[in-house]
């Protein structure tokens, strides 16, 4: 019998381990690798090539919404089902428009998270009750007004939101160069493109629309606002 090869990529140690505690017990899925940071579910998935990558959303460096537009982009025979704490229509509506082929709340049962990751595999989607509730109603509402779901245009490009993500993350110009590969030069001219097309004038104004888009949590340098 083949084996349905997963990822894992989640920052908190002990909920990774608790995920795979879980899916070894599976006779027909294998764990081949664990991500603790977006970059690296990027990295392990151009590796591994993984049927099914298991995203968070919050994650440093690179948050799971930018990692799955990445992967999606590059692999696209990849399934990513998410598995996160938020569960806001934002959230869900950015995952659903970026590829992702299920949407599950991290208080859901072992049993549903298996069940989810065999259903994505094949092609199909699936999302926790709840979720899939709110998608079905936003949807419905959305045709009854003669049109599709409208999403919130995403204007920065992929490279950007790294800067992003990283800047909002309280890392100076030189270390966002080193962390991207790139020269200073390269990563102060994201930042003035950053704060033209943003119209902000300083770190915290990026900080505070990077927390706004989901970028980043709230909780991350809370102490700048």
């Amino acid at each position: 019998m083949k084996r349905i090869t997963v990822l894992l990529a989640e920052d908190h140690q002990i909920v990774r381990e608790g995920f795979r505690s879980l899916l070894e017990h599976e006779r027909d899925i294998e764990v081949v690798g664990e991500a603790k940071t977006g970059r690296q579910a990027v990295q392990l998935t151009r590796k591994l090539h993984p049927a099914v990558v298991v995203m968070d959303i919050a994650m440093p460096l690179l948050n799971g919404l930018e990692a799955t537009r990445q992967i999606r982009k590059d692999f696209p025979d990849t399934k990513v089902l998410f598995l996160s704490a938020h569960s806001d229509d934002a959230y869900v509506a950015q995952a659903t428009l970026l590829g992702a082929a299920g949407f599950l709340l991290k208080r859901t049962s072992s049993h549903n998270l298996a069940v989810a990751i065999r259903e994505v595999q094949k092609g199909k989607t699936f999302f926790s009750a709840s979720v899939a509730r709110r998608l079905k109603r936003r949807d419905l509402k959305s045709l009854a007004c003669g049109g599709q779901p409208k999403q919130k245009s995403n204007h920065l490009s992929s490279r950007e939101v790294e800067v992003l993500q990283l800047i909002a993350e309280g890392m100076p110009n030189k270390q966002v160069a080193a962390e991207l590969g790139v020269s200073f030069k390269t990563v102060d001219k994201h930042r003035q493109v950053l704060m033209a097309k943003l119209d902000l004038h300083d770190v915290a104004g990026l900080t505070r629309y990077a927390i706004s888009a989901g970028i980043i949590e709230s909780h991350v340098q809370l102490t700048i606002l």
